[in-house]
């Protein structure tokens, strides 16, 4: 095999064009003999082999910067540096699925939030120039779908800004994000696509001038990087180049000489250039290209055969949310939904089958999102904000400024929130309590179970005067975890003996981790320490009556799938704090760093995160306040 004998980028420099075809078969092979067995991103890898093969004869990385934006489409990038074991890939200790500093010299951008690497791409071509390294280059890639995002044209604005600063932008344009590519630009680019004459144009005069000795060769490459009135005759491309940005394409993104031919024009290029390729999400996979929804842009295990799941599915927090915002629908004219860029992940989809006219897909721009959202409420509807927990830091500004100053009955639907585990670091949901703590008036649920998703989801759009926030886990959903009974507005999961005046700990158990918390309870009363359990269901603000449920107890406990910092655990410090009840707290949650890429169970194990590990601290602390911490160690918690 060709793949095998490439170690590095420059080992694809000896390949003839035959080779490099046969390569290109090659990888697609493999990838969809390794992702089927490990889940992964397959249709936007499939998609830009020979796009990835061609940057990587043209440029000369790691000297040369190779960008990509999000990230996900890296693995071939990953094979053609060296990195061909995806036995473990997205598991612990093997390939991240994303590009990784960690694991080469070759990978340069780990966060995988889309909209970005035009912004790195400037700040690196910017070091270039104040350094003198003019044998330096950066070629930056972003997909359509990326480039709805504000973030890019931000960093567009500055790069055409430099006209003799070299910068390659290439534009991998399958019309498609996660589903296919919505908006203006979109549109404008399909215009592109659609426009042949230009390139009609260009391969009847190849065709002629390749006939002209001598000449002919250097006439055609002058002839491919014509002025703009030229191009605007024959196609509508001008927008780039208005903003000052000299424009190639669109180029076939699966023809490897025509892409190294762009590139090598590009790079020669004493300025900013985009290239724009056209490529095929999914590209030599019968079933990638037949799913309609998103060309496998992310699987699970499968058949590499048929591309079916290898696992039925069981019923997952997403579609707890979407089955139960269609019901909302049909009751309610005025909710309305909206998804940034990613109807089906977020289960938006089948609320968008049934209504049509009601669902904003806003493209990769969450800012946006939720700005528009604050109109919408403003005009008399309830918009629902489905996004990843994780996409929602970038709208943090939109949340308070817009919505919260404005007091618009908005709700953001928090998908993924918590550890999430193999798609590493930037995709842990592990911020959004911690940062919506400091936003007046916003009231945030953390649901425990499929029935406290559906309650809570219908009383966040009852409220019409401030922000509601519902946040749920990556995954299957659980068992149903009931109450059995109520103090306050909180749930009572577990409660002592009656006989208990003051039982030993108050445990607070934030969403999903509530057969966890049950857990621990169940340990430390064979300890002989006695546990009330209380689910908060609204951990945004602190409900009234836990202070005085605190006081009668000799310890509180917080436990949440969050960051610790600034978490439940401190509102709920600050809150028995205010109310001067003097009460040891411990709060257990996520360490407030970045986690690489395991299993969500793995990581938790890795930072203590679990029953035992808990059950065992909180052991200790009740063994000091005893006083038999110096002379009576604490029984081992099994």
């Amino acid at each position: 095999m060709l793949l095998t004998r490439i170690k590095g980028p420059r080992d694809l420099d000896r390949l003839s064009q035959e080779e490099l075809d046969q390569l290109a078969a090659e990888i697609r092979s493999f990838l969809v003999d390794a992702v089927s067995k490990t889940g992964g991103h397959l249709g936007p890898n499939l998609g830009v082999v020979e796009l990835t093969i061609a940057l990587h004869r043209v440029f000369d990385s790691p000297k040369d910067k190779v960008l990509f934006d999000t990230g996900h489409q890296a693995y071939v990038h990953k094979l053609l540096t060296g990195r061909q074991d995806f036995a473990g890939l997205r598991t612990k200790g093997g390939l991240s699925g994303y590009p990784s500093r960690a694991e080469s010299d070759h990978d340069v951008i780990e966060n995988s939030h889309a909209s970005t690497v035009l912004g790195w791409a400037d700040g690196l071509a910017k070091a270039n120039e104040v350094l003198g390294r003019e044998d330096h280059h950066v070629a930056a890639v972003i997909g359509d779908g990326a480039l709805t995002g504000g973030m890019a044209w931000e960093a567009l604005n500055n790069i055409a800004a430099a006209k003799d600063r070299p910068l390659v932008i290439v534009v991998n344009d399958n019309e498609r994000s996660y589903g296919p590519t919505i908006g203006g630009l979109a549109n404008h680019l399909a215009t592109l696509r659609t426009t042949d004459g230009y390139e009609r144009f260009l391969a009847r005069g190849k065709e002629l001038l390749e006939r002209t000795p001598v000449v002919g060769k250097p006439l055609f490459e002058t002839l491919h990087g014509a002025k703009k009135g030229l191009k605007d005759f024959i196609a509508p491309q001008g927008m780039f180049e208005d903003l000052g940005l000299k424009y190639i394409g669109p180029i076939d993104g699966h023809d490897i000489e025509a892409l190294e031919s762009a590139l090598q024009r590009a790079k020669r290029f004493s300025g900013p250039v985009i290239v724009h390729c056209l490529t095929q999400k999914g590209r030599g996979y019968t079933p990638a290209l037949e799913h309609e929804a998103d060309r496998f842009h992310a699987v699970g295990v499968i058949h590499p055969d048929t591309g079916l799941p290898v696992k039925t599915a069981a019923a997952s927090w997403t579609s707890v949310f979407a089955d139960e915002m269609v019901k909302l629908g049909h009751e309610r004219a005025d909710v309305v939904g909206i998804t940034a860029a990613m109807l089906h992940p977020v289960g938006l989809n089948k609320f968008a089958e049934a209504f049509p006219d009601r669902i904003y897909d806003v493209g990769i721009a969450e800012q946006h999102g939720a700005t528009s959202a604050a109109g919408l409420a403003t005009g008399g509807v309830h918009p629902v904000f489905a996004v990843y927990a994780t996409f929602l830091n970038r709208a943090f500004d939109q949340v308070l400024m817009d919505v919260a100053l404005h007091k618009c009955g908005v709700t953001f639907v928090l998908d993924r929130a918590g550890v999430t585990g193999d798609d590493g670091a930037s995709h842990n949901g592990m911020w959004d309590m911690s940062i919506l703590q400091v936003v007046p008036g916003l009231r945030l649920a953390a649901p425990r179970d499929a029935e406290q998703l559906r309650a809570q989801l219908r009383e966040a759009v009852e409220v019409k005067d401030a922000p509601t926030v519902v946040r749920y886990s990556k995954g299957v959903v659980g068992p149903a975890v009931p109450a059995v009974g109520r103090i306050g507005a909180m749930d009572v999961l577990r409660a002592p003996a009656p006989e208990v005046t003051r039982p030993d700990v108050l445990l607070v158990s934030v969403g999903a981790l509530a057969p966890m918390c049950l857990e621990i309870a169940d340990l430390l009363d064979k300890q002989g320490i006695s546990t009330t359990v209380v689910d908060p269901r609204w951990v945004k603000p602190v409900d009234e009556a836990l202070a005085p449920l605190a006081d009668r107890h000799r310890v509180v406990v917080t436990v949440e799938d969050n960051g610790r910092t600034g978490g439940v655990g401190s509102a709920v410090a600050q809150a028995l704090r205010d109310a001067g009840v003097d009460v040891p707290l411990r709060d257990f949650g996520i360490p407030q760093r970045f986690l690489d890429h395991a299993l969500r169970k793995e990581i938790m194990a890795e930072i203590g995160l679990t029953a035992p590990d808990i059950a065992r601290q909180v052991t200790g602390l009740v063994a000091k306040l005893d006083g038999r911490f110096d002379s009576e160690p604490a029984a081992a918690v099994d």
